[in-house]
């Protein structure tokens, strides 16, 4: 696994071999998605959250398996009717609703980009700008793709992904800059 200049490519490295504190890592990793998803400007057919900024940082900061299982356990945490979705909603229906993409987008997201970053895709600043927009496009797509079947293209471009462009790319370059300190303060602390 490659490593960054501060010696850690992921918190998985940092985790190592305990199971323990990787499960540690996934639980509170879900938890932050839930609350993250929670702080949202109401929009209509896709409500505005900081959901995607929270799968980003996951993605590009927890590494392939453990990014995998964050997402795949916050999705979990909302079927089996925790109300972690936006608007503490929960529950099938967000699957098979305007947002179903966008979730199954989450996921394959945080897959790919821990993939990357665990491939040392994100050491520099271009490769972390690379990846995290690796990881927009699918969810993009992915929500665009599955909007569309539900209320036509026009209407899925015009309400789920133009409202979206600017604030993501925002986001984006925020999780950049926090993923960077999360690295670092834990290489600092695997140090101690």
């Amino acid at each position: 696994m490659a490593q960054t200049a501060t010696g850690i490519s992921t918190l998985e490295t940092l985790a190592g071999g305990s199971p323990a504190r990787k499960a540690a890592i996934v639980a509170a990793g879900s938890l932050f998605i839930a609350a993250m998803t929670q702080i949202a400007v109401p929009f209509y057919p896709v409500p505005m959250t900081l959901q995607t900024l929270a799968v980003m940082l996951i993605g590009v900061t927890f590494g392939f398996r453990m990014a995998t299982a964050t997402v795949a356990l916050y999705l979990l945490e909302g079927l089996a009717g925790l109300p972690v979705f936006s608007n503490f909603g929960f529950g099938y229906a967000k699957f098979v609703g305007p947002t179903g993409g966008y979730l199954a987008g989450f996921l394959i997201a945080a897959a790919v980009m821990g993939f990357l970053a665990d491939r040392g895709l994100t050491r520099g600043w271009a490769g972390m700008i690379a990846v995290l927009l690796v990881g927009e496009v699918i969810v993009f797509a992915l929500g665009f793709g599955w909007l569309s079947q539900l209320i036509g293209a026009e209407k899925a471009w015009l309400g789920g992904v133009v409202p979206f462009l600017l604030g993501d790319l925002v986001k984006l370059a925020i999780v950049a800059l926090i993923a960077r300190g999360v690295l670092k303060g834990a290489a600092h602390f695997a140090r101690l």
